[in-house]
């Protein structure tokens, strides 16, 4: 099959239409509708469409191109298709309830979320244009390829178990206290963003070795390595965009305001990694220093009642309740021990 060129050989203009168009496509059924059931669903799936189409397009089916290509859309097809099952269970996306009814909010978002997929495929649609196809390719099973495939592996099977870990967890505790450190919640807060991370940095390592092993050169050569925006990209969004940032400090703060076993919370902040997969016991001990720079809890996450509470919330949520300071977070927190306790055994 020959190889398709489609305004740049890079397929970065095409890509770039087909993800506006793709995109904007949704949005229009979302907002004349107020349907939220379709927003994650297509950002997952137009993922799969630009891996399809630039595989489609190169000609060139190099086992590497195949094996990236079928990577990203198992990715987004298993991600979409998620996201679309639980909306589908909840009703709504409550991040829309203030931007739902108004146009350039809501497209706000849809942009956003361009932006995100165009960059995020940016190491497979690299990959598979003309500009690195016309170069002869090593074969598949370099340490790059080895090392890429293996991190996917584990990266897909902790996102997958971890998306359901939670979701079972949520649909069988209705008590809002209860914190979820079952699974790989009890080594990790955030699994499921750990393994998204070094899924799209698997993705990369395979996608640049033609580059690392001198087989491709000039522009070529530093288009693939410029690839890495993509991966660090997703870690730069769900480390200080939409989702750590988002999740951190204002669930603390929500607990802490209206006494959701903030102590039992406090207790789990302590003593689990935000990020990186460690044990609790070990954690626990670490020093702050370590904390903030090898396990990346950056002081941006971190609540501190004295500075961050709405001390008025508080103590009226307190007279409400008849108590002076913390005595029922003290039953919960015995609660949440033995719940604790219970996984453990």
């Amino acid at each position: 099959m020959a190889e398709v060129h489609a305004l740049d050989n890079y397929y970065l203009a095409i890509t770039l239409l087909i993800t506006i168009g793709y995109q904007l496509f949704f949005f229009s059924i979302a907002f004349a509708l107020k349907f939220d059931k379709l927003t994650d669903f297509a950002g997952g799936t137009n993922f799969v469409v630009l891996a399809v189409i630039t595989l489609s397009f190169s000609g060139h089916h190099h086992a590497r191109q195949i094996v990236d290509s079928l990577f990203l859309m198992i990715w987004g097809l298993r991600l979409s298709g998620f996201l679309l099952f639980r909306i589908l269970k909840t009703g709504k996306d409550d991040r829309f309830d203030d931007k739902r009814d108004k146009f350039f909010p809501f497209l706000g978002f849809w942009v956003f979320q361009m932006i995100w997929v165009w960059t995020v495929s940016l190491p497979v649609t690299v990959l598979n244009s003309p500009n690195v196809t016309k170069y002869n390719q090593p074969s598949f099973g370099t340490g790059r390829d080895i090392a890429g495939v293996v991190l996917y592996a584990i990266g897909l099977f902790m996102e997958t178990v971890a998306d359901i870990q939670k979701y079972r967890f949520k649909s069988t505790h209705s008590d809002k206290g209860v914190i979820c450190d079952v699974g790989f919640f009890y080594w990790s807060r955030h699994p499921n963003y750990f393994a998204e991370i070094i899924i799209q940095f698997s993705i990369y390592m395979m996608a640049v070795s033609p580059a690392a092993n001198g087989y491709v050169h000039g522009q070529a050569y530093k288009a693939l390595y410029a690839t890495i925006l993509g991966p660090f990209f997703l870690t730069i969004l769900l480390m200080f965009v939409s989702g750590l940032p988002l999740q951190e400090r204002p669930g603390a703060k929500k607990r802490y305001e209206s006494g959701t076993n903030w102590k039992g919370y406090e207790r789990y902040l302590r003593r689990t990694s935000i990020l990186i997969p460690f044990p609790p016991q070990l954690y626990e001990r670490m020093p702050v220093f370590l904390k903030r720079t090898v396990f990346l809890e950056l002081p941006i996450y971190v609540f501190d009642p004295a500075k961050h509470s709405d001390n008025s919330a508080t103590a009226q949520r307190e007279a409400e309740e008849g108590i002076e300071s913390t005595p029922k977070d003290d039953v919960r927190q015995s609660e949440d021990q033995l719940v604790h306790e219970h996984h453990n055994t």
